[in-house]
């Protein structure tokens, strides 16, 4: 299965439109994001609508008293708090916004994978635990390119993609 993971959305209409559009012609089946939607219309305008699987988690820029309501409308919509976590094909994820959180998380030793964003810069470490702490930028391309990152769970390959690249 192939999973996306974004963040620092930030109401960026074009790039969330640009990067669904990608998502279902990749055959993403999961997007995890990681804070900083923004406005929880965003999940009714655009996440929603697609049919993926949707999880967030809050950011520093985040309605979190609607961001949960608006999750609770749809049923591939799930809204996190501040930390999520799934399990998909026996990999354990766990996601937040901040860098501390994160690290945090990863060196519980129950996940194999974390993600975060709020820097909006791509980065990714791997811990002497074995996990990976991966920011996969920011998707509304504010003080850096837009970028997401794509992990395929049978081949355990990450990447990050470039959104003007596609």
């Amino acid at each position: 299965m192939k999973i996306a993971i974004i963040s620092d959305t930030h109401d960026n209409i074009p790039n969330i439109e640009k990067f669904l559009s990608w998502a279902q012609e990749n055959k993403i089946e999961t997007i995890i994001h990681c804070g900083d939607v923004a406005a929880p219309a965003m999940i009714k305008e655009l996440f929603a609508p697609s049919g993926l699987e949707f999880h967030c988690v809050f950011g520093n820029v985040a309605d979190r008293e609607m961001t949960p309501v608006m999750c609770k409308k749809f049923s591939n919509c799930h809204s996190h708090g501040d930390q999520g976590e799934i399990e998909i094909d026996e990999i354990k994820i766990a996601f937040c916004h901040h860098l501390e959180e994160a690290k945090n998380l990863a060196e519980t030793g129950k996940y194999n994978l974390v993600f975060f964003g709020h820097s909006h810069k791509p980065t990714m470490e791997t811990l002497p635990n074995k996990c990976q702490l991966i920011n996969p930028g920011t998707l509304g391309g504010i003080f850096n390119k837009a970028t997401f990152a794509v992990f395929d769970t049978i081949s355990r390959n990450l990447e990050l993609k470039v959104l003007e690249l596609l």
